[in-house]
C-alpha cells in the first residue's frame, strides 16, 4: 500500500485530494483490492469494474449525509476500503471479521444492507422522499448493474421514482455482464428500435449527405454505435420520468466527476430524477480478471502473479456437480425435462446441460418470481421443469411458489442449492427457511438428501411425482460417496434405520446424518436417516417412538417450523407422548464465516449435538464399556 491510500481514512480525507491526485489513488485502490482478495478470497471482477466510480461518487457527494445504496453490494470492496475499512479486509468474510456485502450495523457509510439483487433503486427512493418530509438536506444515489436491472422489482421502482418528488440519482453501472451473462428482452428491444424505420431513415440519410467526404463518413461509422447508446437509452429512461445521462465510461475520472457534480446541481434544483449510464468493465485492470471474469467473480485465494490455478489433486464431487450430471442424465433420458435458472447458471451448475439441451434450458435473469411462474405455465403444457434455484433466492418467489405452483399441483422439481449455512457469503445467502416455509405449504414435498449418492436419487424420485417436490442439498461437497450411474431413485416418503442403539434415537435431516452416526457411535444411539422433511415416514416414527424413551431431531435448518416441529406435530397427531429434543439453527441470523466453524457455533457438529444429547437424556445413554459388556 502506497502512502496516498495510506492516508485516506474517510471520504472527507479523499475529498481534500485534488483532482490530478485521484487517477493514482485509483490505480492504488485497485492493486489493494486484488491484494485483499487473492489472500482472503471473495468477489474480485465485480470490484474492479467499480473502483473508479466508488471514488467519483465519494469525490463530489457528502457521505454518509448524501445515502450510497449499492444494488447486491458484491461490488463494494472499494466503498468499504475508503470509508475506514481498509485494516479490515484482512479479515474479510471471516468469522468476526467485515462482511463482503453492506452492512448497516458495520459502517454508517453502509446506508441500506443488501446482497439480493435489484433492491437498490427502492430503498433509494425510500430514503430520498423520507428527508424530504423530514425536511433534511441529502441527495439518494442508487448504484444498480445491468443484470440487476433485468428484475421486476427494478422497474417497479422506476415506475415509482419518476413520479415521486425526491432528490434521486439512479447510476446503471453496464458492464454487460452479470454472474451469468446476461438475458433478456430490453437489448434485443433497443436493438429493435435502431433497427425502426425512423431511425434507418435518418442514418440512410446521413449517409447519402456524407458519402461525398470519406473521412466524415467513416467517422459517422465509427460514431453510430456510441450515436445509438446516446439516443435510445434515454427515450426507455425518460418515459419513467428520469433524466437521462450518457452513456459515459466509467473507468475515466475525467468525465465521471463533473458529470457527477453537474448531476449533483440538478437534484439540489429539485429537477426530478437523474439516471446516469456508465460504461464499465468487469476485472478491470487486471488482465486476468478482463479476459475471464466469470472465473475471477468470486475466487477463493490466489497468487496475483499465477492467477487462479486448478488443484493438484482432484477435489470431491460437489452436490451442485452431482445435480448438474444428473439433469443432463434425465434429460437424456426424458425429452420433457427443461430446465429454469434465475441468472444462475455456473453456479446451480447448468453449463453443461445448456451446452448439450440448448433449446431446453432457459435463463430468465435475475426474475425469480418470473422463474416460478415460467416454469408453471411450461408444466401446464405438459413439460417437466427443473427449476435450479439456491434456497435463499426461492424466498423471493414464495407467492409464485405457492399459488402458481402448488394450488394447481403441477409436476416440477425444484433443485435447492446453497441449503443450510453457505460460509462466507453469511445470512444473506443461507438458506435457513425452506423446509419450514416449503412443508407449510399443501401438495408440496421436500426431500433432503443426506450425501451425493443420495442427492441423485432424490432427484430422479422428486422428478418421477406428479406434484411439485423440491430437493435441498448444502454447498459444496459432501462426505464423498460414490454416486450411481443409474437414474434409479429411492422411495418417496421413506426413511431408514442406519444405526440401531437403544434408549434414544436420532432423527437426522439432511447432510448431518454423518455427524449424527459419530454421535450414535459414541452414544449408543439410533440414528435414522429421515430423508424426507414432508411427507415424514410416519411408519418409521412410530416404530422409533414405540422402542425409545426419548427422540433427537437434526437439521441443518431454523428449528422454528422446521423438520424438527415436523416430528413433533406427527407424535402429537399419532397421541405419541415422549420427550423430544430438536436441534437445529437458532432464531437468528447467523453470521459469515468458515462454515465447519458456524456449524461448531451454532453446536451441529458432531462434537455439538453429542454435548446437547448428553446434556439433555444423560439417563438414556448406555457407556461403551457397558454396551461392550452387554455384548
Amino acid at each position: 500500500m502506497t502512502q496516498l491510500l495510506a492516508s485516506i481514512n474517510s471520504p472527507d480525507d479523499l475529498r481534500r485530494l485534488s483532482r490530478s491526485q485521484l487517477h493514482p489513488l485509483a490505480d492504488e485502490l485497485r492493486r489493494f483490492v486484488i491484494d485483499s482478495v487473492s489472500s482472503t478470497g471473495g468477489h474480485l471482477s465485480s470490484n474492479l469494474g467499480t473502483v473508479e466510480l466508488t471514488v467519483a461518487l465519494h469525490y463530489v457527494f457528502n457521505t454518509p449525509q448524501d445515502r450510497l445504496v449499492w444494488d447486491v453490494g458484491h461490488q463494494t470492496y472499494p466503498h468499504k476500503i475508503l470509508t475506514g475499512r481498509r485494516d479490515g479486509m484482512k479479515t474479510l468474510r471471516q468469522l468476526g471479521g467485515i462482511s463482503g456485502f453492506p452492512r448497516r450495523e458495520e459502517s454508517e457509510y453502509d446506508t441500506f444492507g443488501t446482497a439480493h439483487s435489484s433492491t437498490s433503486i427502492s430503498a433509494a427512493l425510500g430514503m430520498a422522499l423520507a428527508s424530504k418530509i423530514k425536511g433534511e438536506d441529502r441527495r439518494s444515489v442508487a448504484i444498480i448493474g445491468d443484470g440487476a436491472m433485468t428484475a421486476g422489482m427494478a422497474f417497479e421502482a422506476l415506475n415509482n421514482a419518476g413520479i415521486a418528488d425526491g432528490r434521486l440519482l439512479v447510476v446503471l453501472n453496464d458492464n454487460d455482464m452479470s454472474i451469468s451473462p446476461p438475458v433478456g428482452a430490453l437489448n434485443r428491444y433497443l436493438a429493435q428500435l435502431m433497427s425502426g424505420q425512423f431511425y434507418s431513415a435518418a442514418k440512410n440519410v446521413g449517409k447519402q449527405v456524407l458519402k461525398g467526404a470519406p473521412p466524415l463518413f467513416e467517422l459517422a461509422k465509427r460514431l453510430e454505435e456510441h450515436a445509438k447508446g446516446m439516443v435510445v437509452p434515454a427515450t426507455l429512461f425518460e418515459k419513467f420520468g428520469f433524466n437521462y445521462i450518457g452513456p459515459i465510461d466509467g473507468h475515466d475520472l475525467d468525465s465521471l466527476i463533473p458529470t457527477l457534480e453537474n448531476i449533483r446541481s440538478l437534484l439540489d434544483s429539485d429537477s426530478g430524477p437523474q439516471f446516469l449510464h456508465v460504461v464499465t468493465k468487469k476485472g478491470q485492470g487486471y488482465k486476468l480478471a478482463e479476459a475471464d471474469p466469470v472465473a475471477y467473480h468470486g475466487p477463493g485465494k490466489f497468487d496475483p502473479a499465477v492467477g487462479l490455478v486448478k488443484p493438484a489433486n482432484k477435489p470431491k464431487t460437489t452436490f451442485t456437480q452431482v445435480f448438474g450430471q444428473w439433469l443432463c442424465d434425465m434429460a437424456a433420458a426424458d425429452p420433457k425435462l427443461v430446465g429454469i435458472t434465475p441468472a444462475m447458471r455456473e453456479g446451480s451448475g447448468m453449463v453443461e446441460f445448456e451446452r448439450r439441451f440448448p433449446g431446453r434450458y432457459f435463463d430468465v435473469g435475475i426474475a425469480e418470481q418470473h422463474a416460478v411462474t415460467f416454469a408453471a405455465g411450461l408444466a401446464c403444457e405438459g413439460l417437466k421443469p427443473v427449476v435450479a434455484i439456491y434456497s435463499t433466492f426461492l424466498q423471493r418467489g414464495y407467492d409464485q411458489l405457492i399459488h402458481d405452483v402448488a394450488l394447481q399441483k403441477l409436476p416440477m422439481v425444484f433443485a435447492l442449492d446453497r441449503a443450510g449455512l453457505v460460509g462466507a457469503d453469511g445470512a444473506t445467502h443461507a438458506g435457513a427457511y425452506d423446509i419450514a416455509f416449503v412443508r407449510c405449504i399443501p401438495n408440496m414435498s421436500m426431500a433432503c438428501p443426506a450425501d451425493e449418492a443420495e442427492c441423485r436419487q432424490l432427484l430422479s424420485t422428486a422428478h418421477a411425482q406428479n406434484h411439485p417436490v423440491t430437493v435441498r442439498y448444502p454447498r459444496g461437497a459432501g462426505v464423498g460417496t460414490e454416486v450411481p450411474t443409474s437414474l434409479d431413485g429411492l422411495p418417496f416418503g421413506k426413511g431408514e434405520v442406519r444405526l440401531e442403539g437403544q434408549g434414544v434415537a436420532i432423527l437426522a435431516f439432511g447432510s448431518l446424518l454423518y455427524p449424527a452416526l459419530e454421535v450414535g457411535e459414541s452414544l449408543g444411539a439410533t440414528v435414522a436417516n429421515m430423508r424426507w422433511a414432508k411427507p415424514l415416514d410416519l411408519e418409521l416414527l412410530r416404530t422409533l417412538a414405540a422402542s425409545h424413551q426419548a427422540l433427537v431431531t437434526v437439521e441443518e435448518g431454523c428449528t422454528m417450523g422446521g423438520a424438527g416441529s415436523a416430528v413433533l406435530e406427527a407424535l402429537q397427531a399419532e397421541g405419541l407422548t415422549l420427550p423430544v429434543l430438536v436441534l437445529g439453527l437458532p432464531d437468528e441470523f447467523i453470521e459469515h464465516g468458515d462454515p465447519a466453524k458456524l456449524l461448531a457455533m451454532v453446536g451441529l457438529d458432531a462434537k455439538g449435538i453429542d454435548a446437547a444429547v448428553r446434556a439433555r437424556f444423560a439417563g438414556l445413554i448406555t457407556p461403551a464399556p457397558e454396551r461392550a459388556a452387554a455384548a
